[in-house]
């Protein structure tokens, strides 16, 4: 049974993802140097909760997920809003905070986030299985129900607020949500001794069949696998001027007013909005925006954090969001959208 479909590139040697809108996926993510900073339960409920709030917020189907120490896997189903974007989100924002908290410069993450699109539902079951055994893998626990930070919990019922969509994964099982429950638990059981599940993620059955390279490394990201400053969904210095332009006219207000000093609500939340999707959706940097607006670097970044919390308390203020998102990728060109 096919859950996917593949959009294949030719006469390219390593060709960049484009992820399909509903197709199932795996992600993994590694702290850089395997630093087990999620050995901390509460850095691993922090980043749980971003996972949560890009979840709401971008649409994903969550099928399972798993916070090891030093890692992340995440089965999702994807909504109209491309995966690349919600997985930088994820990231982004959770590494911003973490070095906020603790004072540090620098990547918090290895690089690049792995992913790979799965196409068979055999491997999406498989999949399920091996995110949820992680722990039990990993030496940490014997049952899977005892390690805190999964979805088998959640799939159990043991939990009031699961980040899994349990009953778009128990649906893989069976028809009802007692049966396909027990088929779950049958089925983890009997994998739990398969060769594939204390394997890494490039060496797993539903990562096979490409070259030797392609498949340790996994398929990357688009933005991830460009060099520095090509990846075209990114707003360069050049660019600024026009973003922040159509962003104003967007939302109604001036480039002047923006930089300006004014404390009107409108302006207040104008600039949140273009501050926050200009980060998120298209690349731009705080410090280049600051600089374009004659504004401290400071109070862009502050704009961005408040905007962040608004949307998440403010229909009305996400409904903005998104709105000067669609606006802007279709004004900024085919390659935004």
């Amino acid at each position: 049974m096919s859950v996917g479909h593949r959009e294949v590139r030719q006469g390219m040697p390593r060709a960049p993802r484009y992820f399909v809108d509903g197709a199932f996926y795996h992600v993994y993510g590694r702290v850089t140097r395997g630093e087990p900073i999620f050995a901390a339960e509460d850095e691993a409920s922090r980043l749980v909760a971003v996972v949560r709030e890009v979840k709401r917020r971008d649409g994903l189907t969550i099928l399972a997920w798993c916070v090891m120490g030093n890692h992340y896997h995440l089965a999702v189903r994807t909504a109209a809003v491309p995966l690349w974007r919600s997985i930088r989100l994820i990231q982004w924002r959770y590494a911003r905070e973490y070095n906020r908290r603790n004072h540090q410069l620098g990547p918090l993450w290895q690089g690049r986030y792995q992913v790979r699109l799965v196409e068979d539902q055999r491997y999406l079951v498989q999949l399920v299985a091996y995110v949820h055994l992680n722990p039990v893998a990993a030496g940490i626990v014997n049952d899977a129900a005892a390690y805190r930070f999964s979805g088998h919990r959640e799939l159990l019922g043991r939990t009031a607020s699961p980040l899994i969509d349990r009953d778009v994964t128990l649906a893989l099982f069976g028809d009802t949500r007692g049966a396909s429950r027990r088929a779950y638990v049958r089925m983890l059981r009997g994998e739990r001794d398969a060769e594939w599940v204390g394997e890494q993620p490039g060496r797993l059955p539903w990562w096979g069949g490409r070259d030797r390279d392609e498949d340790i490394d996994g398929v990357w990201d688009r933005e991830l696998a460009a060099p520095k400053g090509s990846h075209p969904e990114r707003i360069g210095v050049p660019e600024l001027a026009r973003y922040l332009e159509s962003a104003a006219v967007a939302v109604g207000v001036s480039v002047a007013e923006l930089g300006g000093r004014g404390k009107a609500p409108p302006v207040v939340r104008a600039r949140e909005v273009i501050a926050l999707v200009g980060v998120e959706r298209f690349g731009v940097r705080i410090k280049a925006m600051a600089a374009r607006l004659g504004m401290n670097a400071g109070s862009v970044s502050r704009w961005v954090v408040r905007g962040a919390a608004r949307r998440t308390a403010d229909a009305d203020f996400a409904g903005r969001c998104l709105v000067l998102e669609r606006t802007l990728a279709r004004r900024l060109g085919p390659q935004w959208r």
